[in-house]
């Protein structure tokens, strides 16, 4: 508890200089959020200097950035920072109607990679070289070669080429219809969950070969332990330190993906939002978006850690 505690403790400076560092980014940033509200969606407006003026006085864009930055910290706090300046709706209300599909996104790219690593990890490292092991080699290195959102972009292509099927475009909430759900989010969790799984598979396939080289391995087989058992029970248990490690720090990778490929799927998800926020310079939505990321990741990295005593009794946190 008291570790728990300190890193807790630790995490509190991370997210200050990330939230100092999204606010001040944001305010660099050519636009003007007051000027594209009164120019309207289609382009055609021309606002007048002082109706632009006023509209920031409203909005309270003509404040010190202190007192700016130090009510949306506070607001962060009180999980009420406000409305956002482009549809004048709660943030926080914003966030939590696409927050579902954003999480469920996520869950299946994670599920899906592993699955995906897990076997081709084994197989490389038990069958090595030989033409599985060059085969998961190569899957890996273009996994690696290629961006995700890239990688969505050639499977829908795929798809309408040779199988002349569309994924369904937008959404349906799970608990309607669980049928299209999958279908619309399967190839998007998919596109996302490759790139992770060429890294997990390669880190799994390194890890495993330098366990399998230890002499309670050696020992196991000797005592006419089955070769699958000796590799499913003694083996990977112990090379999982590294790929954990791996998979905690893909959470990242895996949320900055989002961004991108909610957009190439169409799918109304955080990641697309924040898109559009980004279009519109709407400093509430980019700004919470981009602090509520950075907890999620912080917390996951503070689970991996905890996550090592589970694999490995001999490490203790003091």
């Amino acid at each position: 508890m008291k570790y728990i505690a300190r890193r807790v403790v630790a995490i509190i400076p991370t997210l200050f200089i990330v939230s100092v560092i999204i606010f001040w980014l944001m305010r660099v940033l050519p636009g003007d959020i007051a000027r594209n509200i009164l120019i309207g969606a289609d382009g055609q407006g021309n606002p007048r200097p002082e109706d632009i003026e006023a509209l920031r006085e409203q909005l309270g864009l003509n404040r010190p950035l202190v007192v700016q930055y130090g009510e949306w910290l506070f607001g962060m706090l009180r999980l009420d920072v406000g409305n956002s300046l482009w549809t004048d709706r709660p943030v926080f209300d914003e966030l939590f109607n696409r927050l579902p599909l954003t999480l469920q996104l996520g869950m299946m790219a994670s599920t899906t990679s592993l699955f995906i690593a897990v076997p081709l990890g084994i197989i490389a490292a038990v069958k090595r070289g030989t033409w599985m092991d060059y085969t998961a080699r190569v899957f890996a290195i273009i996994g690696l070669s290629i961006p995700g959102f890239y990688i969505g972009v050639l499977l829908i292509l795929a798809l309408v080429t040779w199988f002349d099927w569309v994924p369904p475009l937008g959404y349906v909430n799970v608990w309607e219809d669980p049928i299209a759900n999958f279908q619309q989010l399967i190839w998007a969790a998919l596109s996302l969950g490759y790139v992770q799984a060429a890294l997990v598979s390669r880190m799994l396939r390194s890890s495993l070969l330098e366990v399998m080289r230890e002499d309670y391995i050696r020992t196991a087989r000797s005592k006419g332990i089955r070769e699958m058992d000796v590799i499913l029970k003694h083996a990977l248990r112990n090379s999982l330190l590294p790929v954990i490690t791996i998979v905690g720090l893909g959470m990242a990778q895996i949320i900055g993906g989002t961004v991108i490929t909610e957009t190439v799927y169409n799918l109304p998800g955080v990641g697309r939002f924040m898109v559009d926020a980004i279009n519109h310079r709407d400093y509430p939505i980019v700004q919470t978006m981009t602090f509520i990321f950075a907890v999620i990741f912080a917390t996951a990295n503070l689970i991996v850690d905890l996550s090592y005593t589970w694999l490995d009794p001999r490490i203790k946190y003091d």
